[in-house]
C-alpha cells in the first residue's frame, strides 16, 4: 500500500479485487482514511511552484508523491494569464450577477479589468459579491435554487479551482465522477454498468444525499480544506465566497452553511466534503467491514452501491445514516432505496412467489435487469428517465410554440441542435428505442407548432416527414459498449486516473 491518506491511526490495507486482471469500478489505489480530518502539520520544504515555469506541474508532483504535504503558497499561481483563461471559459451568454454586469460588458476593457482584479486579489482588496438567487424547475416538478455569482467572482473562482484542482485530483479517489477532470457522467454510467456485469452484485443501494448543497457545514469544509491547503489567502477567498450570501427580491440573506448551486467553486467544495466525509469512509468499511464484493460509483451527491451480500447492504447503510449525521447530512428518504437487483435477481424472485427486480435511476438513466434475446443471458438494459423525458418535451412544446411565426429554416436548425443534444446523452447500446421515442415526439410537436400558424393551414404528415428528413438527425447508437469504452479509459494505467 502506498502512503496515500496517511494518519495518526492505524492504516487498514485495502481488500484487493477478486480479480486482479479486470479493471472494475470498485477498484481504486490502496490508501487509509484521513482520521483527525485537518489537523495535521505543515511539512516543511514543501512550497507549491518553487519553479516558476513548471507551472502547476510542480503542485501535482508534490501532492501525489507526499499525501502529508500542506501547500503555503498557492494564490501567485492565480495570475492574469489565468484570470483570462478563466474569462474566455465562461459562456458568453451567461446570466449577469447582481451587478449586472455581462460578458460582453467587461471584455470592453478586458486587460485593464484582469490587471485591476489581480492586483486587489492578491493584495487583498477583493470583495465578493452575493450571489444573485434563481430557480430553475427540476423534472419532477420541484424548483432547484441556483446562485449566480457575480462575473468577476466566477473569474477567480475558476482560476482558483484550477489551482487547487492540481492538488484534489491526486487525492481523489477512482469512484468520484462529478464536475472532474477528464471524467463525466458517462464515465460513471460505465463504470456502473461494468461493476454490475463483472462483479457479485445481488444488492443495489440507490442513494440520494438531501439537501446536499445548502447543508454543508462551512467548519467541517474549512477543516478538510486546511487538511491539504495551508495558504491563508487561498482560504480566506473561500471565506469570502462561503459568507457573500443571496440576494432574492432585493433581500440579502446570510448563508451559515452550504453552497451556492451554481457557482463554479460549489463543486471542487462539494467533491472535497463527499471525500473526507464519504469516499475514505466507505473506501475504509469496505476494506474492514465487508463480507463479499462491493462496488461504488459516485456522481457529486448521487451515488450507488452494490453489494454481493444483503447483511452488508443493510448494515452499510445503517453505519452511513449515523455518518453522514456526524457531519450535517442526511440520506433523501423518498430517493434512498435497497433493492434487489443483478443477474440473479430474476430467478430468485420468481422462486419467492415476487415480481421482477425494481429498476433505479442514476443520471438521467433507469436500470433495469433484462435479458438477451438469444441466450436467455443477464442484460443490464440503460432507458431513458421517463421522468426525464417528459420535462425535455414540454421544454421543446414551450420553445417551438414561441418559435412557431419563425422562418422553417430556423426552426429545424433549432430542433436540429435539441435531438442532435439528446442523442449524444442518452444514444447509448439499447436505448435506440427511446431515442427515437423523443424523435418522434419532438416531431410530432413540430407539426402542432406549425399547424398554430393559421387557421387554414394544409400542412400534412407527409410534408412533415419532408421537413424531419431535411432537418433532423437520425437516430442511431452515438456510444460504445460500457465496459469496452471503460477497459479502453484504464487498460495499463489503474482506474483511478
Amino acid at each position: 500500500m502506498d502512503d496515500r491518506g496517511k494518519s495518526d491511526g492505524p492504516v487498514v490495507p485495502a481488500k484487493p479485487p477478486n480479480n486482479a486482471a479486470e479493471a472494475v469500478a470498485e477498484v481504486v489505489e490502496g490508501r487509509g482514511p484521513a482520521e483527525g480530518n485537518a489537523t495535521g502539520k505543515t511539512r516543511p520544504g514543501h512550497r507549491a511552484g518553487l519553479s516558476a515555469s513548471s507551472e502547476l506541474d510542480r503542485v501535482r508532483q508534490v501532492a501525489r508523491k507526499d499525501k502529508d504535504a500542506r501547500f503555503t503558497a498557492l494564490l501567485h499561481h492565480v495570475t492574469v494569464d489565468r484570470l483570462r483563461a478563466a474569462y474566455r471559459a465562461i459562456r458568453p451568454g451567461a446570466a449577469p450577477g447582481v451587478d449586472g454586469v455581462t460578458w460582453h460588458d467587461y471584455g470592453q476593457d478586458l486587460e485593464d479589468n484582469l490587471r485591476d482584479l489581480h492586483a486587489r486579489v492578491h493584495r487583498g482588496a477583493y470583495r465578493a459579491k452575493p450571489s444573485r438567487r434563481v430557480f430553475i424547475p427540476k423534472a419532477d416538478g420541484r424548483l432547484r435554487p441556483l446562485g449566480v455569482a457575480s462575473l468577476e467572482d466566477k473569474i477567480i473562482q475558476r482560476a482558483v479551482v484550477e489551482v487547487l484542482n492540481a492538488v484534489y485530483e491526486e487525492d481523489f479517489l477512482g469512484f468520484s465522477y462529478g464536475f472532474r477532470q477528464g471524467r463525466g457522467p458517462h464515465d460513471a454510467l460505465d463504470s456502473l454498468a461494468t461493476g454490475i456485469l463483472r462483479r457479485s452484485v445481488n444488492w443495489v443501494l440507490d442513494a440520494d444525499i438531501r439537501d446536499f448543497f445548502s447543508s454543508l457545514d462551512h467548519s467541517w469544509l474549512e477543516r478538510f480544506l486546511e487538511h491539504r491547503i495551508a495558504d491563508r489567502r487561498i482560504l480566506r477567498l473561500i471565506k469570502k465566497w462561503l459568507g457573500a450570501g443571496v440576494i432574492e427580491d432585493g433581500t440579502w440573506t446570510a448563508c451559515d452553511e452550504g453552497t451556492p448551486q451554481g457557482a463554479s467553486v460549489s463543486t471542487l467544495l462539494a467533491n472535497v466534503y463527499l471525500h473526507y466525509v464519504f469516499d475514505l469512509w466507505v473506501h475504509e468499511w469496505r476494506s474492514r467491514h465487508a463480507r463479499g464484493d462491493v462496488i461504488v460509483v459516485r456522481y457529486a451527491d448521487d451515488f450507488v452501491v452494490g453489494f454481493e451480500h444483503r447483511d452488508d447492504a443493510e448494515r452499510f447503510l445503517a453505519d452511513l445514516r449515523e455518518r453522514f449525521a456526524n457531519f450535517g447530512l442526511g440520506l433523501h428518504d423518498e430517493k434512498t432505496r435497497l433493492i434487489e437487483f443483478g443477474r440473479f435477481a430474476a430467478e430468485r424472485r420468481s422462486e419467492r412467489g415476487l415480481a421482477k427486480p425494481e429498476t433505479f435511476e442514476f443520471l438521467g438513466f433507469t436500470h433495469v435487469c433484462a435479458k438477451t434475446r438469444n441466450s436467455g443471458r443477464f442484460k443490464l438494459e440503460r432507458i431513458t428517465s421517463k421522468k426525464r423525458l417528459r420535462a425535455k418535451l414540454r421544454e421543446v412544446k414551450t420553445e417551438l410554440m414561441r418559435r412557431r411565426h419563425l422562418p422553417i429554416p430556423e426552426q429545424g436548425h433549432w430542433l436540429a441542435s435539441v435531438v442532435r443534444g439528446h442523442c449524444a446523452y442518452y444514444a447509448v447500446p439499447g436505448n435506440i428505442d427511446a431515442v427515437a421515442a423523443f424523435h418522434k415526439q419532438a416531431v410530432r410537436l413540430w407539426l402542432r407548432a406549425l399547424r398554430r400558424r393559421s387557421q387554414r393551414t394544409s400542412l400534412t404528415w407527409e410534408r412533415m416527414n419532408r421537413l424531419d428528413r431535411r432537418w433532423l438527425p437520425t437516430d442511431r447508437i452515438l456510444h460504445p459498449w460500457p465496459n469496452v469504452r471503460f477497459d479502453a479509459r484504464t487498460q495499463g494505467r489503474s482506474p483511478v486516473r
